[in-house]
């Protein structure tokens, strides 16, 4: 078999860090700005003390100073802070795409994020790619230099260099999830949602994917849309791959939701999957959280949405203490040798999205 170029590393791979783009007055979260600074808080205390923590802000000192007070200096070290303008905080979304080359060095993919179909204003978070590619090239080039002035070997190329590719594609992170052999998820409803890549057909999109993520293969689902949702149904919210051969769900066992008959079917759907080897995917259902509402609207509250780290997991909670248990006994039993840390997600989600949705990881050979 022909060596793969490039594949997209799955997400329980060691990384090197992960990115969070940081809330503030501008953006929808104005409301309880302090409630969702706290969470964000609680979610770069976790990562910090693991790997490094890239912060992307419009307001670089302010969140310095928080950071600092609730992190010291020493864990302050492993924080980059970048100053750029942004529109909201969907990190998932609006980040790098990171592929890892058949040489080890990352290729940084920058797809075009239009505000999930163009439902919201995007432009100044789908411009954070560029504004964070320059400053990594400038870091590598800083490096490289002062190796040089102390009369050090300078940095290699794989790590002197920027390998980054603008891509006139609409693809959100938290649409598509990798098993890292070549595998790569995605949703049917998301996918061929108006306003992403029409008049592009489903074959067409397929293989674009395939061509870009450099995947062997698709797997299109669908079923699966939760209520309130505004990425019209991304993988990330209801399958996660948690190894090659296994996959995490979020299963309704109630017949009175109304969500009930559709996640059934992504259920049967799951059921008649198989891996690449041809034998039938592992199934771990995670539970459905009660009904969650806010201003009268039903929140699209997910176990699902969780972020795999070095060495740990960050698990959203939403106050319910047994399907919150249950959901951490069944992701402990997906990563037996990992931490499982609860976040209260409440707050997260009264704009439509979890602790998966405001971040995105970096794989290893991606330093920064």
């Amino acid at each position: 078999m022909e060596k793969r170029r490039a594949v997209m590393p799955a997400e329980w791979e060691p990384q090197s860090g992960v990115m969070l783009t940081w809330p503030h007055a501008e953006t929808d979260w104005a409301p309880y700005l302090e409630e969702i600074n706290e969470t964000y808080l609680q979610m770069a205390e976790a990562i910090v003390r693991r790997e490094r923590l890239l912060v992307v802000t419009p307001h670089a000192e302010e969140i310095a100073a928080m950071l600092r007070e609730r992190l010291g200096e020493q864990l302050m070290q492993k924080v980059r802070i970048v100053q750029l303008p942004t529109n909201d905080t969907w990190a998932r979304d609006h980040g790098f795409i990171t592929l890892r080359c058949a040489d080890g060095s990352p290729l940084l993919l920058d797809f075009r994020f239009n505000g999930w179909g163009e439902k919201f204003d995007a432009r100044l978070d789908n411009a954070i790619n560029k504004g964070l590619a320059e400053w990594l090239s400038d870091e590598r080039r800083a490096l490289s230099d002062k190796c040089t002035d102390k009369g050090q070997t300078p940095l290699n190329a794989q790590h002197s260099t920027l390998n980054y590719k603008n891509i006139d594609f609409v693809l959100e992170g938290g649409s598509i999830e990798s098993d890292g052999a070549g595998t790569i998820f995605t949703t049917t409803s998301c996918l061929m949602a108006p306003h992403r890549n029409q008049p592009l057909t489903k074959e067409q999109i397929d293989e674009r994917l395939r061509e870009m993520l450099c995947a062997d293969r698709i797997i299109w689902l669908d079923h699966g849309q939760l209520t309130g949702d505004d990425t019209d149904g991304h993988i990330d919210t209801i399958v996660r791959p948690c190894a090659r051969d296994t996959l995490l769900y979020i299963r309704c066992d109630n017949p009175d939701d109304e969500h009930y008959e559709d996640f059934k079917a992504l259920e049967v759907q799951l059921q008649g999957l198989h891996t690449a080897e041809g034998e039938p995917y592992k199934l771990l259902p995670l539970p459905f959280p009660d009904p969650i509402f806010y201003d009268g609207e039903r929140l699209p509250a997910t176990y699902a949405n969780f972020l795999i780290i070095n060495g740990a997991v960050l698990v959203p909670t939403y106050g319910q203490p047994a399907n919150d248990k249950k959901a951490m006994e069944t992701l402990q039993k997906a990563f037996p040798d990992r931490e499982m840390v609860p976040i209260d997600s409440t707050v997260i989600t009264r704009q439509h999205g979890s602790i998966h949705c405001c971040t995105m990881q970096f794989p290893a050979e991606m330093e920064f």
